[in-house]
């Protein structure tokens, strides 16, 4: 029994290294049948060489198993890189409608200038700019005719209303404030636009 167990042994060694052994040199086949003729004198080393086999085996088996569920995870963040990165041009594309949309807009304030609009002047300054603070609304605007800075408050397009408004300022300590008309955003004489509105 011990024969055959050998036997069969030096059957799968000779298996094993068949599709080599066809390529080998003929001083590689030498050697390779005395280290044949050795193992069979010495079946715990053959044994050994079998149990290293098999461990070998069960390791590459292990790593293949790692290898196979790395690549799962790979493809699992690949899909999410794609996934992030469709909706990061989404955005990108939303952010340029954006900036489009905000280019295409009138810088300032947003309101209607046409037809008649009444504001309160509270002063007409040389050397103060007020400018920077126009933007941030609609009811305090102003212009610059001829180096003075004509400063404005309320837009209405009640005559009547604004002459309320020009009392409460007046009544604050503005003694200077009164009312200007502007007629499709352009300062116009009172005259122009009085004899329509009251």
């Amino acid at each position: 029994m011990k024969n055959f167990v050998i036997l069969i042994c030096i059957v799968f060694i000779a298996a094993s290294v068949s599709t080599t052994y066809a390529q080998l040199s003929k001083e590689e086949k030498k050697e390779w049948k005395k280290k044949a003729k050795a193992l069979k004198k010495n079946p715990e080393e053959l044994k050994n060489i079998f149990d290293e086999n098999a461990a070998l085996k069960s390791e590459i088996s292990g790593y293949k198993r790692q290898i196979s569920s790395l690549e799962g995870q790979v493809k699992e963040k690949d899909n999410q890189v794609a996934s992030m990165t469709q909706k990061m041009r989404a955005m990108e594309q939303e952010v340029a409608a954006a900036q489009q949309a905000a280019a295409s807009k009138p810088a300032g304030p947003s309101y209607d200038d046409s037809g008649v609009v009444f504001k309160v002047q509270i002063g007409a300054f040389r050397d103060r700019d007020m400018s920077k603070y126009f933007d941030n609304t609609e009811n305090f605007t102003g212009e610059t005719d001829e180096g003075i800075q004509k400063i404005t408050l309320g837009r209405f397009r009640d005559y009547w209303e604004a002459d309320t408004f020009k009392k409460y300022l007046r009544e604050m300590g503005v003694g200077d404030a009164w009312i200007v008309p502007y007629k499709d955003g352009k300062r116009v004489a009172m005259k122009d636009v009085l004899e329509g509105v009251i």
